[in-house]
């Protein structure tokens, strides 16, 4: 069995007083000062000839210091079915694009993209289920996926979420229990990778996710997204330098929202949202790594609301990562954040640095391509 601690932390600036109110991701720095948003212990092997076990405890400290536990992952899969089958089942993050179903300290910046913490939620897309997936016998690498989650509460955050005091969208929660398979949130992913040289890849995936939301008795939310990722690496790399990869996701969120509380707005809505980030990373010199992104999330404007979390907003973002070894990394990180018109904040930009620090105790697996 591996077992391992990982340890993320950041010293944050901004011009924004409300750094939580700025950054859409639960594991992104919250304050000025100094962050600890994400200190994970991992375990991960063998369990017998036929399962492998994987287990992510994130522990994280909030804005006043307190201490919050999150089982982040606890799954098993199989390892042995025939017909290229492999089969999950537990608590884990959904294969919904590039960005979702990956660790916080394996991001290429300090923080989540826009578009992934506003139509996925602040801690991603995950919950308790079970997934299937086949590798298609063709000449290159696919894979078919369909995963099924309950998609309650906050990591179910477009869907049977009961929000804040019962309120989400500024739509009064049913917070009802499981009624049918309709209730479920149904994960269905595609991926295709090809080599185009010895030295280059892609890798293309769409995905999407189905199921009922909190705001009315037959309220639905539709999620599609679409991601891709080019990698080139130099044939005479040295442990994997020089690199260059660039990688875009987009994302579109079709939400029914009920009625409101009362009868300021007794009739239903249906937002059309949609958003995209795209990056690239220059792995200029062994352990050294240059990245550049760019953000973008419409948000359709509520008849009867002024929800802040329904603002159109961009950021541009730039970063230099030093990775002295596998087992550490400083990375220093400046956010320029375009806010709109009725953003609550006030018509105004908002630039922060981050400083962030990383390190490793351990044997920590080995994560997807």
């Amino acid at each position: 069995m591996n077992i391992s601690f990982d340890g993320l932390f950041a010293l944050a600036g901004s011009s924004a007083r409300d750094l939580d109110h700025i950054e859409v991701g639960d594991h992104d720095p919250q304050q000025r000062g100094f962050n600890a948003r994400n200190i994970e212990l991992a375990f991960d092997g063998a369990v017998d000839p036929y399962f492998e076990g994987f287990a992510n405890i994130v522990f994280k400290l909030n804005n006043d210091n307190e201490t919050e536990v999150e089982v982040e992952e606890a799954f098993l899969q199989t390892t042995s079915l025939p017909f290229n089958l492999q089969l999950k089942a537990g608590q884990f993050f959904a294969a919904f694009g590039r960005i979702n179903p990956t660790h916080p300290h394996t991001w290429d910046f300090a923080d989540a993209p826009i578009v992934h913490g506003r139509l996925l939620g602040p801690d991603g897309l995950r919950g308790v289920g079970a997934q299937i997936s086949w590798i298609v016998p063709v000449p290159w690498y696919s894979q078919l996926i369909l995963g099924v989650q309950n998609g309650r509460g906050g990591t179910g955050y477009s869907f049977r979420n009961p929000g804040d005091g019962g309120m989400f969208f500024d739509r009064r929660t049913t917070d009802r229990e499981l009624r049918g398979l309709q209730d479920f949130v149904w994960i269905p992913r595609w991926e295709n990778s090809v080599d185009l040289s010895p030295t280059q890849v892609v890798l293309a995936g769409v995905s999407g996710a189905f199921g009922s939301n909190e705001t009315g008795a037959d309220s639905r939310t539709q999620i599609y997204g679409a991601d891709f990722l080019y990698k080139w690496k130099s044939a005479n790399a040295e442990g994997g330098f020089p690199f260059v990869k660039w990688q875009t996701e987009f994302m579109y969120r079709r939400f029914e929202a009920g009625r409101g509380e009362n009868e300021s707005f007794p009739v239903a809505e249906t937002f059309h949202d949609w958003g995209l980030y795209s990056q690239v990373l220059w792995g200029f010199k062994k352990g050294w790594v240059a990245g550049i992104r760019g953000d973008y999330l419409d948000m359709e404007d509520s008849r009867f609301t002024d929800d802040f979390e329904r603002q159109s907003r961009s950021r541009i973002s730039a970063n230099l990562t030093w990775y002295p070894t596998e087992f550490s990394k400083i990375r220093l990180q400046y956010n320029h954040d375009f806010l709109a018109d009725n953003f609550f904040l006030a018509d105004r930009d908002v630039d922060s640095v981050f400083l962030q620090f990383e390190f490793i105790l351990g044997a920590h697996g080995a994560h997807k391509f």
